[in-house]
């Protein structure tokens, strides 16, 4: 049987990925998996959150949300191996794209010195049809990633970290935005799913607050990654649309 649209397999040809996204839960919706496969690889994988998903729940107050959801996050974390999580603060809701972001971001890059970086979809939807419709937030985190990345490998530009003793880093080798409908490679996470699972339910106050309040995440995951796992070849895949940096 001939696949619409096949996948080809991400390059697993690496050791050290920063995963940097805008909000706890992001990296659940799909991409979790995944890094479960990576770490039980022997791979590492930290994870840097720029807000605290503060304004993520209307039931709860900002100042009790963000720390409920930064404990939510670290426990998700730790079900696919991950154990360094980093919160930068900046605010929830309102991410501005822009010199200040892109130097932040490039200081995170040279902190920690990846090989590759994950990040969120920065496209304008989910599906090529547009008609599931992504926010600013995860258009600004995914766009200014991609370009920190290269910032980080350019001793001239933000230089005074360079100055400071932080070293330029031009190791990156790929960003991959996670769950963009413009995929062509994945991650067969048949054998990590059910890790997936428990890192997406993890996130519980923020599930309960979705909808109706009986959202299923296993179902919810179940659905587009077996559709991802039937273009790939596999029962189960997580989809990255990827960005090739060549800056070595």
């Amino acid at each position: 049987m001939t696949v619409a649209h096949p996948l080809l397999p991400v390059d697993e040809d690496w050791q050290r990925c920063l995963a940097v996204v805008a909000h706890p839960d992001d990296l659940e919706f799909g991409a979790a998996a995944a890094v479960a496969r990576w770490t039980g690889q022997g791979k590492e994988v930290v994870y840097v959150l720029l807000t605290s998903g503060e304004a993520g729940i209307d039931g709860i107050d900002p100042a009790e949300a963000g720390p409920l959801r930064e404990r939510e996050q670290r426990a998700s974390a730790e079900i696919v191996g991950v154990s360094e999580v980093e919160f930068l603060g900046l605010p929830d809701g309102v991410l501005e794209y822009g010199v200040p972001l892109r130097r932040e971001l490039a200081r995170v890059i040279r902190t920690h010195r990846p090989d590759i970086v994950i990040t969120n979809n920065f496209r304008d939807s989910w599906d090529e049809a547009g008609d599931a419709l992504n926010m600013s937030d995860h258009i600004v985190t995914g766009r200014a990633v991609l370009d920190a990345a290269r910032d980080a490998g350019n001793r001239w530009v933000f230089r005074d970290q360079v100055d400071a003793g932080l070293r330029q880093w031009g190791g990156v080798r790929q960003v991959w935005a996670a769950n963009s409908p413009l995929s062509k490679h994945a991650a067969d996470t048949t054998g990590t799913f059910e890790l997936g699972v428990r890192s997406l339910e993890a996130h519980e106050a923020y599930l309960r607050g979705l909808g109706a309040g009986d959202f299923d995440a296993e179902e919810f995951l179940e659905g587009f990654s077996r559709q991802t796992g039937t273009r790939l070849g596999v029962k189960y895949a997580a989809g990255f649309e990827v960005f090739k940096l060549n800056l070595l």
